[in-house]
C-alpha cells in the first residue's frame, strides 16, 4: 500500500478532524467528553476483536505476529481502560504518550500487508486512530493532564514493556516493536541506521517525544481540569 494513497490522506483527514471535534465539544460542555469516551472505547474495543478475528477467520492468525506485543496493541488496551475508567490517571499518562508518539507514527507510515478496503485496512486505522483521538479526547478535551513525573513512569512503563516484547519475539520468532528488523515499508527508524542501532535511536527520539508532549499538555491551556 502506498503510504500516501488517496485513502490513506482520507484516514489522516478523518483522524485530524475527529481529535479536533471531540476537543472541541468536550471543551464546549464538559458532558459532553464522557458521553463520547465510552462509545470511543467500544468502536476502539471491537475494532480490535475484529481484527483478531479476521486473522483467525484467514487461518492466518500467529503468535510470531498477533500477540498484543506491539506497543500499538499495548495503547489500544491501555485506551479502553481509560476511557472507561479516566480517574486512573496512569493510564490516561500512557494513553496520552504512547498515542501520540507510536500510534502516530504507525499512522503516518502503516505497516499493512492489505490495502483499502480489506477489513483489516479499517481495523488497523479505528485502533490506532482511535487512541489518537481518545488522547486528545483525556487530555486537550477533558483536561486531565499528565501529573509531575509522568515522562519517566511512561518511560519506565515501555522500558518494561519492550523486555516483554523481546521475550516473545525470541520465544515466536517475530518481530514485535521491531526489536529484529525495521518495518519493511519504510518509517522513522530508517533513519538510524541498521540493527541494533536504529532501536538506540528510536528510543532516544521516544524521549525527546515524551518530554516534548509533556511540555504541549502543560502549556496548551485547554479544557476544563479535570474531576
Amino acid at each position: 500500500m502506498s503510504q500516501f494513497s488517496a485513502a490513506h490522506l482520507v484516514a489522516l483527514a478523518t483522524t485530524a478532524l475527529l481529535a479536533v471535534a471531540v476537543v472541541w465539544a468536550a471543551r464546549s460542555r464538559p458532558s459532553a467528553g464522557r458521553a463520547m469516551a465510552r462509545p470511543l472505547a467500544l468502536a476502539v474495543l471491537a475494532a480490535y476483536a475484529i481484527e483478531h478475528a479476521a486473522y483467525a477467520l484467514r487461518g492466518t492468525w500467529s503468535p510470531a505476529i498477533n500477540l498484543p506485543l506491539h506497543l500499538t496493541d499495548a495503547v489500544t488496551l491501555v485506551t479502553v481502560a481509560a476511557l472507561l475508567m479516566p480517574q486512573r490517571r496512569l493510564l490516561v499518562e500512557l494513553v496520552y504518550f504512547w498515542s501520540l508518539s507510536a500510534s502516530l507514527q504507525a499512522v503516518l507510515t502503516p505497516d499493512l500487508g492489505v490495502s483499502f478496503p480489506d477489513v483489516l485496512y479499517f481495523t488497523f486505522f479505528v485502533t490506532h486512530s482511535g487512541v489518537i483521538v481518545a488522547a486528545c479526547l483525556l487530555v486537550f478535551g477533558c483536561g486531565r493532564t499528565p501529573r509531575r513525573g509522568a515522562v519517566w513512569r511512561v518511560l519506565g512503563v515501555s522500558v518494561a514493556f519492550t523486555a516483554l516484547a523481546a521475550v516473545g519475539t525470541v520465544l515466536t520468532g517475530g518481530n514485535y516493536m521491531y526489536l529484529r528488523h525495521k518495518p519493511s515499508g519504510g518509517s522513522l527508524l530508517d533513519l538510524f541506521g541498521a540493527w541494533p542501532w536504529y532501536i538506540a535511536g528510536g528510543a532516544l527520539v521516544a524521549v525527546a517525544l515524551f518530554l516534548i508532549l509533556a511540555r504541549l499538555a502543560n502549556v496548551s491551556g485547554v479544557g476544563p481540569r479535570a474531576r
